[in-house]
């Protein structure tokens, strides 16, 4: 059950950008599983990759890739991670991309693969390949929609963005605030479960058209995951596929930002942040099995590890996570948590702890305005805030979660049949 997710159904086209989808069957029949973005030339991409160790071929191939110049497509499987395969995963993840260069008359190097699905067993490459030639014939400007399904495993709904921005034109070195340029963002995301940061089993594709320096989108990008993409977690297991894909074609008639001082820049970020947010905390509300949007908040830290350090420690617990699911305001399992979360010197009677405006924990221990009531109302809504504030520092990092319920555990349990 989705929380709070509403379907997106109308996106705006973003220049420079046609998508092509086709039915390949790499795992089931008759369902979307194959999608194709093509890019304008002079497309400038960016892109952050999961930190797991055994990451999937797929991610070595785009990794390498990216540091080419000109990425002009994009391939995305469902159904199959091409991951702990060895050799022959990372030949089949080359494959991929050279019999798509065949077919576009762009070079290997220009194509970025990606896959999802299940970890450790071949790429079925004949339907694969055979799909590539489907998806082209069927490139678009308008199939975001479809291609949010596409890319889907165990979410129960797609995952979009779409929002027209106007940013304000430079006049020499200043904002003339009367002339604006108008530019386009679109995404889609997928992600349910396995999602931890560093990051989650998702995928991600931003998408605008306006005129990014490829340096400074390769800052933005990492800055732009780390407050939103990195931010989320489900079940604390970190993918082996995860990517996150910045894209800017370039295509908009407005100046080039190309640094931080651009008076623009500020403007263009939080245009992105929007789009990164809302994709990001999308996941969350679509875990599997959730019935909970959970924000955790920590404020007062002294560095923003400590304040992750406990934020994730109570994001995790399953006690934690169970109460929430059972409705249950055992708000001890939260203080057991951030006791146990490893801040160095931690003064208990510095810390207090809120359930949304709920005072449940004063100065280390129960707040006298504090009933069970009042506990028991905020944990049966479906969206809660936890904030715990530590009395250390001027700090404040958020996190954003979900309860743990039986059916994570039925749709894991059943996931490789």
């Amino acid at each position: 059950m989705a929380v709070g997710l509403e379907v997106l159904k109308n996106y705006h086209p973003v220049k420079g950008v046609r998508i092509g989808i086709a039915q390949a069957g790499i795992k089931y029949a008759g369902r979307n599983d194959l999608v194709i973005f093509e890019l304008a030339q002079g497309s400038r991409v960016s892109g952050v990759f999961t930190l797991n160790a055994f990451c999937a071929a797929p991610v070595q191939v785009s990794k390498k890739h990216l540091t080419k110049a000109d990425v002009r497509y994009l391939v995305i499987n469902t159904g199959n991670a091409n991951a702990g395969t060895g050799p022959q995963g990372m030949s089949d993840a080359l494959a991929t991309c050279e019999q798509l260069a065949q077919l576009t008359g762009v070079a290997a190097h220009q194509i970025l693969p990606f896959s999802t699905g299940v970890i450790g067993e071949p790429l079925p490459m004949v339907k694969l390949l055979a799909g590539l030639p489907t998806a082209l014939a069927n490139l678009a400007s308008d199939v975001w929609s479809v291609a949010a399904e596409g890319i889907m495993t165990t979410d129960t709904l797609p995952k979009g963005y779409s929002q027209q921005v106007e940013i304000a034109q430079l006049d020499g070195n200043s904002i003339d605030s009367k002339n604006t340029d108008l530019i386009t963002i679109s995404g889609i995301s997928k992600g349910a479960g396995m999602i931890m940061p560093n990051m989650a089993t998702m995928l991600a594709y931003l998408t605008t058209d306006a005129v990014i320096a490829k340096p400074l989108l390769d800052i933005m990008c990492k800055e732009l995951a780390d407050k939103s993409f990195n931010r989320v977690t489900i079940d604390g297991d970190t993918s082996t596929n995860d990517s996150c894909m910045l894209i800017a074609t370039a295509q908009a008639e407005m100046a080039e930002i190309s640094s931080k001082d651009d008076p623009r820049y500020g403007a263009m970020f939080d245009a992105l942040l929007e789009a990164f947010m809302i994709l990001s905390h999308a996941i969350v509300r679509d875990g599997e099995g959730a019935t909970k949007f959970v924000t955790m908040e920590v404020q007062q830290a002294a560095s923003v590890q400590e304040a992750l350090d406990v934020a994730y420690t109570v994001a995790h617990s399953p006690l934690v996570k169970t109460a929430l699911f059972a409705c249950d305001a055992n708000w001890g399992r939260i203080l057991a948590a951030v006791g146990r979360a490893g801040v160095q010197n931690m003064i208990l009677e510095d810390i207090d702890i809120y359930l949304d405006d709920v005072c449940i924990v004063k100065s280390g221990g129960r707040a006298a305005s504090y009933t069970e009531e009042a506990g028991a109302a905020i944990f049966a809504q479906p969206e809660i805030t936890i904030s715990i504030r530590l009395g250390r520092g001027d700090i404040t990092e958020r996190v954003w979660t979900t309860d743990l319920s039986h059916e994570y555990v039925s749709i894991n349990a059943d996931y490789r049949s």
